[in-house]
């Protein structure tokens, strides 16, 4: 594979995540961009070591399930050794419960979306700098989840959301709690990216939860 970058996307688990139609929403952009992109609706795809070992980026849209031992170290090893590794919501970060290392390489791990879908929240880009974000403005997403997560502290923040509307049980959660919303890091080689939003396809209606989705795709890979 010397001159074409490869993408593959692995879509699947609960469908309420909408998995295929948000594999269906990158593909073509990833494509105009000028990788090769796989799909496939199965995690048998991270046992293709021959593959993987050149495969310039993964994009999990997997949620919950289960990984067995030998997909995830086929998936591990792929971005420790440089492949990048970038998603969305519970497509990266609702995955493989069971799987403390996982949620270590994803940066975070989801725990609660307050309200469940909420009429509307702010996204605030709080790194204008950096390629992903730069640019681009403050945005909206409405009739969706605002994920609570728990996050690695050494992520790099480029998005932040507030919670301050007291939906569920407020006594469960600070009002006015700031937490990060978007974010890179590295895991071995590899550069990771993940956004919280994207809880159905429809959010990416949205021309900045779309983009910053998307360069942080091209961002991460090798």
């Amino acid at each position: 594979m010397p001159d074409t970058k490869h993408a593959l996307i692995v879509y699947g688990g609960w469908d309420g995540h909408t998995p295929k139609q948000s594999a269906e929403t990158f593909a073509p952009l990833l494509d105009q961009a000028g990788f090769t992109v796989k799909l496939s609706d199965t995690l048998d795809a991270y046992l293709d070591a021959d593959y993987l070992k050149d495969a310039a980026l993964i994009v999990p849209i997997f949620t919950m399930s289960e990984i067995s031992d030998a997909q995830w170290k086929g998936l591990n090893t792929a971005v420790q050794n440089g492949t990048g590794l970038a998603g969305f919501h519970g497509g990266m970060i609702d995955s493989f419960r069971m799987n403390t290392e996982y949620q270590w390489m994803t940066g975070a791990q989801w725990v609660a979306h307050p309200g469940n879908c909420i009429e509307r929240y702010t996204v605030e880009i709080t790194d204008p700098t950096h390629p992903i974000t730069a640019g681009l403005d403050d945005f909206e997403l409405l009739d969706t989840e605002q994920y609570y997560c728990h996050h690695d502290p050494g992520n790099h923040v480029l998005c932040e959301t507030v919670f301050d509307q007291a939906h569920d049980d407020p006594s469960l959660y600070h009002q006015n709690a700031v937490l990060p919303y978007a974010y890179t890091k590295t895991w071995g080689k590899g550069r990771v990216f993940c956004a919280c939003w994207g809880h159905t396809y429809k959010d990416f209606e949205v021309d900045e939860a779309k983009e910053i989705v998307f360069r942080g795709m091209t961002w991460a890979s090798r």
